[in-house]
């Protein structure tokens, strides 16, 4: 990290690209051997063998009186689950040898058994279930998230898509924001039209969670974002932390009280010249904080309030408070980004960023009738077809990270046999003994 003065005088940020870790050869050994020793499954059978560890396919329950009496149901729900999120119909799923798989019988339980609260239910259990795999508690504890989303053309005729050339071509498509934890387990979404600014939902779907430790630390990839965000983000209890585009033109802001001395910003200190008005947030800080309640009590959604704070690109006084304060929370990302000396705060954010990546690419795998596109023509159809999608994804990373974590259970005895046999003293002491 360096400062570089342009001929103007301008004074300009200059931050190094983060290099790759080198990995050791006993991480790729150990890599492509438990590779090696995953089994093969079927999509259904993998699914039915997840409920065997859950029970997470009880949670679709009739939609009027709440009983699962139906003969049978977990085997209509699985194939629901694969035609939804495989996105290839009720045909290839259909048996009318089969009282479960008949095509009535799947139309009756898609229509009053497999909706988004009972979507929601059956995640939590696999989210709770993944968290409880001993392997996963090196990976995270839950408390750092990414949010990003996924589009998705829509070919059919719909008010709930929106055109967006880049990502659609001529046609109209949607976007499916989704939150992965760093247990890589996807704790939330929801679908929205178009290709919107990223950072006016993410607030919505972090607030509607299906399940998991609420996130600390939610790292975005490149999302909009305003002081405005940063400000509401900071006040709900969450770093929000985006990796920007333009991180060498980010202002840095000082917050400091009339009259009271502060430290220096070190060699930045050319670049921290702009003030935080403290007094405007002291002045709206009780509205600030009923926005708060508002927003977690689920009275108003947080795409609304930031279009109504920052209406026509002149935020109200509520909205340069939230400004103000968002200052402070930027600022504080801004340096941990730049840290030239602990580079733990970027890679966490660039890791988690590549297991979202990941899951996305996943999803595009599982995802692959109809050549990825979505044919649902209303909102809801979209959000249980894509909320089957996830609880999918779900069940095959529970499913991969048990036999993971089984995998190098087996390994690690061999392993530390192994070492001990190569250690220094090894050999002195067996002949000894």
């Amino acid at each position: 990290m360096s400062l570089d003065v342009l001929p103007n005088g301008r004074v300009k940020l200059n931050v190094e690209k983060l290099g790759a870790l080198s990995e050791p050869k006993s991480l790729a050994w150990l890599r492509k051997r438990v590779e090696k020793m995953l089994p093969k499954i079927d999509l259904p059978d993998l699914l039915f063998e997840a409920h065997s560890w859950t029970g997470f396919l009880d949670a679709f329950v009739h939609l009027g009186d709440g009983t699962t009496r139906m003969k049978d149901l977990p085997t209509s729900v699985v194939a629901l689950l694969v035609s939804e999120a495989c996105n290839i119909g009720m045909t290839p799923v259909t048996d009318p040898g089969h009282e479960a798989l008949t095509r009535s019988r799947l139309v009756h339980v898609d229509q009053f058994y497999l909706r988004a609260d009972t979507i929601a239910s059956a995640n939590a259990a696999l989210i709770e279930a993944q968290a409880e795999v001993p392997i996963v508690q090196f990976w995270g504890a839950g408390l750092l998230a990414s949010v990003d989303g996924l589009r998705f053309v829509v070919p059919v005729r719909t008010i709930s898509a929106a055109p967006s050339p880049k990502y659609f071509g001529f046609k109209r498509g949607i976007t499916w924001l989704n939150a992965v934890n760093d247990q890589v387990a996807g704790i939330g979404q929801m679908v929205v039209p178009g290709t919107p600014r990223d950072s006016l939902h993410i607030l919505d779907a972090l607030l509607n969670l299906d399940g998991g430790v609420k996130p600390e630390m939610v790292a975005t990839d490149n999302a909009s974002y305003s002081d405005i965000v940063f400000g509401i983000f900071k006040i709900l209890g969450y770093n929000f932390s985006p990796r920007f585009k333009d991180l060498d033109d980010q202002r840095f802001w000082r917050a400091t009280m009339p009259g009271v001395e502060t430290g220096t910003y070190g060699v930045l200190e050319p670049l921290a010249r702009n003030r935080v008005n403290l007094k405007k947030i002291e002045t709206w800080w009780p509205d600030m904080l009923r926005v708060a309640g508002s927003l977690v009590t689920n009275q108003v959604r947080a795409y609304d309030l930031l279009r109504m704070f920052g209406r026509e690109g002149h935020p109200t006084p509520l909205g340069q408070a939230f400004a103000e304060y968002g200052r402070i929370a930027k600022t504080e990302h801004l340096l941990r980004m730049v840290d030239p000396v602990d580079d733990t705060y970027r890679r966490q954010m660039n890791r988690q960023l590549t297991v979202q990546e990941s899951r996305h690419k996943l999803a595009r795998d599982v995802c692959h009738g109809k050549r990825g596109t979505i044919h649902q023509a209303y909102r809801d159809g979209m959000e249980d077809q894509l909320g089957a999608l996830g609880l999918v994804l779900n069940a095959i990373v529970l499913w991969t990270t048990r036999y993971l974590d089984a995998a190098v259970t087996l390994l690690r005895p061999k392993a530390m046999k192994s070492e001990r046999r190569t250690s220094p003293g090894s050999h002195r002491s067996s002949t000894a003994t």
